[in-house]
């Protein structure tokens, strides 16, 4: 399976037409977003309609400037858009993990409660890890030349394993590829990267 990926467009209507023309080729079968599509909800609607027009399915978390409340209120007008904040979904034989919002905290005790519902469902699956802040202790969350991603992200990562973890958030570190134990985090921004699985 191959799939487009990106974080933090913004609204940015150069990085969307170029995005939108990537995800019509062939070899795409599926998109996902990391969150931070719009500009604290500005543009929201016109780069779902976008996304949705290519007839393949849109997968995204919410970012720091858009909520699950806006993306739920939204979508029921799309049919190939799906938000999957602290949910899943499954291609082939791979589970993707979705948890967005927030990027500031270093701790996050809700998303303690869905790792360990994930490990105890998940554990020695294919997972990728979606999620809109960085784990800490990368080179993705370096921002002052100091660490202020989530630790509890990075526990998780060191505890289940996954094929894969996408982010973004920071900015500063955009298209940087880094690992936590082997396990492979990319921070594909808003210019996206083709991951094959």
């Amino acid at each position: 399976m191959k799939f487009l990926t990106f974080v933090d467009l913004h609204d940015d209507k150069k990085y969307l037409r170029e995005l939108v023309n990537r995800a019509k080729k062939d070899d795409i079968d599926f998109i996902i977003c990391a969150g931070d599509i719009s500009e604290f909800g500005r543009g929201l609607m016109p780069v779902l309609e976008k996304f949705d027009e290519i007839g393949k399915k849109f997968y995204l978390i919410p970012g720091n400037h858009e909520t699950n409340e806006m993306l739920d209120k939204v979508l029921d007008n799309f049919k190939n858009i799906i938000n999957f904040h602290q949910n899943f979904f499954e291609i082939e034989d791979y589970v993707f993990l979705g948890y967005g919002e927030g990027g500031f905290a270093m701790e996050d005790a809700e998303f303690r409660k869905f790792a360990r519902d994930w490990y105890g469902k998940y554990n020695g699956k294919k997972i990728v890890l979606v999620l809109h802040g960085p784990p800490y202790g990368t080179k993705i969350d370096i921002l002052n030349e100091k660490h202020i991603g989530n630790k509890d992200y990075s526990k998780f990562i060191r505890r289940i394993k996954p094929k894969l973890v996408i982010c973004g958030h920071l900015h500063e570190t955009v298209n940087t590829i880094d690992e936590i134990e082997g396990v492979k985090i990319i921070h594909p921004g808003w210019e996206g990267m083709v991951v094959e699985l």
